[in-house]
């Protein structure tokens, strides 16, 4: 099984995707991975989720995790669908423990040095840092990752085409996590998937 790190290095933006409707996973899919961003995740935040990701598995060459998973529950649903990776929004042992042992790769979501510290003591050390421009924006993260050098980000939460790059630019952010690439017909999010998945090139 790849790692949590080959993940954040496929590509620099991971598309947080919402899917409303199961009948359009399948087409996001082919244009995000056409235009060049091959890890998608799928938010558990509506009752198409699961589906959603069954059906963007279908996709040749995606890499299809599962967002905002929270409870135990919901993890087992997720691997039922065949994620292959798992983020959360924010960490906790009782959640994080079962996804480490499974050996599945997992992205949990921090805020604050006491939160990565529970991580490291996991044996944790990349993590999204979430919500990202709420919780002090790339000065703050800057602030964070200083005593903890050993830990990797993938900055999610209120980031924009526009805003992207400076985050990319910090050596401790391997990707960023982003919603502005998923809207519009297939055509216009290929587009958009391309030049972002050019933001590092």
């Amino acid at each position: 099984m790849t790692t949590i790190a080959d993940i954040m290095r496929t590509s620099p933006v991971i598309p947080v995707l919402v899917i409303d409707d199961v009948a359009s996973a399948r087409p996001v899919a082919e244009a995000l991975v056409a235009g060049g961003l091959r890890v998608l995740e799928v938010t558990l935040r509506t009752p198409a989720a699961l589906d959603a990701i069954r059906e963007m598995k279908k996709v040749p060459g995606a890499i299809v995790g599962a967002g905002t998973v929270v409870s135990g529950e919901q993890f087992s649903q997720v691997m039922d669908a065949g994620a292959e990776f798992i983020v959360s929004p924010g960490l906790t042992e009782r959640l994080a423990e079962p996804i480490i042992a499974s050996g599945v790769p997992f992205l949990p979501g921090v805020a604050t040095a006491g939160d990565i510290m529970r991580g490291l003591d996991l044996g944790l050390t990349h993590f999204k840092f979430f919500p990202a421009e709420t919780s002090g924006g790339l000065k703050a993260l800057k602030a964070l990752a200083a005593p903890f050098h050993q830990c990797r980000f993938c900055p999610t939460g209120g980031i924009t085409e526009a805003s992207a790059p400076d985050w990319l630019a910090f050596a401790p952010v391997l990707c960023v996590g982003g919603s502005w690439v998923a809207g519009g017909t297939p055509t216009a999010i290929e587009a958009k998937a391309r030049a972002a998945a050019a933001l590092r090139a």
